[in-house]
This record gives structure tokens, sequence and C-alpha cells, in this order.
């Protein structure tokens, strides 16, 4: 079995580090409307509605201006976006009286560069706070995405037992070197979408293909 150890000693080299997130955003609250937005969605899809809600509702107190009905019409091509909608309203107003509210260049308050406060927050669960915390403020968090969940399974990193993103972080956090832990996610979720895709990877291109015990290599 390829080594968490081995695998991150390898993959860094061939991904843009410095391609923190792919998810278009202007600031920390619209970074987090955009990860709200990406569950069950891609960041493709996420990124072709955003620039146009984020030119006119790009802090808390412009999103509460903006309202759930009108919000509806900028991201009704998303999935669940009736209940996205209400988490992103629901999370402007948790923050309309915190200091630069209504600044365009809006950054968390420190009181929430935790991951139990920013889970109290409205529309924020586990793996949108790891992804804030990690991509944010550089956090060793693991947000489990799609490409994580499913990579550490393929990589047999983690056991049948880890059904859940929360298990399967768990279960990351043991196997994988601390110091490894703040890249986990951008690693992971770039080769993921790029070459170790869910459907035809591209294991030619590979550059752990050498090592890989993958059940499902294409070569």
């Amino acid at each position: 079995m390829m080594t968490p150890r081995q695998y991150f000693d390898i993959i860094p080299k061939y991904v843009d580090m410095n391609i923190r997130t792919e998810l278009t955003h202007i600031n920390e609250f619209t970074f987090a409307v955009a990860v709200i937005l990406s569950a069950q969605a891609t960041d493709k899809k996420v990124n072709e509605i955003t620039p146009a809600l984020f030119a006119i509702a790009p802090t808390p107190v412009h999103m509460m201006v903006l309202g759930v009905d009108d919000l509806k019409k900028y991201i009704h091509q998303i999935s669940f976006f009736n209940n996205k909608a209400k988490s992103i309203i629901g999370l402007a107003a948790a923050l309309m009286n915190d200091a630069g509210a209504d600044d365009v260049n809006y950054q968390f308050p420190t009181k929430y560069h935790n991951r139990d406060a920013l889970m109290k927050l409205p529309g924020i669960g586990q793996k949108t706070a790891n992804v804030i915390m990690n991509v944010l403020w550089g956090a060793p968090n693991i947000g489990v995405d799609t490409h994580v969940f499913r990579n550490a399974h393929r990589y047999g990193w983690v056991n049948a037992a880890a059904n859940t993103p929360e298990r399967v972080e768990e279960q990351l956090l043991r196997v994988i070197p601390k110091k490894y832990h703040n890249i986990v996610n951008h690693v992971m979720v770039l080769h993921g979408r790029y070459t170790c895709r869910a459907l035809r990877p591209k294991c030619g291109q590979c550059p752990v293909a050498n090592i890989c015990t993958a059940r499902d290599k294409t070569i």
C-alpha cells in the first residue's frame, strides 16, 4: 500500500501549491459563501454564478439587503439552492453586528478563528469550517470533500467504517504525519480533480503510479 508519507513527499511537487482554492471569492465572507454553495456542486459551477452575486453582495450587510428571495435568483442553478440561500442569509445575519460587516475587505473576527465557533454559525458544518480554517488561516484541518473522501478509500488509508466525512477526517489525522496536515485538502483535491479522478483516472500521468496499489488503476 502506498503510504501517506510517500504520497505527500511526491505529489506536492506536481500540483500548484500557490493555489489555496479554486473557488472565486473577494474576501473571507464571500469565500465562506462559496464553500457553502459548493456542497454537492462543482467548483466550476459555483464559479459561474458567484461573480455576479459577489458584485452586489460582497459583505454580510449587503447580503442581508439582497435578501433570501433575490439571493435565490442568483443561485437557483446550484443544487439545494433553497436551503443554501437560507443558510447564507442566516450566516449574514449572524455576522451583521460584528466589526467590518459592511467592509468589502471583510475578515472574520478572531473570535471565529476556531472550528467550534465557526460551526455555531448558520450553514457551517465541520467540513465547511475545516476548509475555511485551512484555506484562509493555514490551520492544519482536513476538509473532506468528495476527492479526499474517494481517494482516502482508494489508497486504503481509511477503512470501511469511515463512511462519513467526519470519520474519514478522524482516521486521516491518525495516519497522515502531522507535518502534512495543513496541505492534505489542497493536495488531494487538486490531484483528485485533475489526475486521480473518480472515472478514468489518468494513471499514466500520475507521479505515484509506480507505488500506487489502487484496485482501479488504469495501468
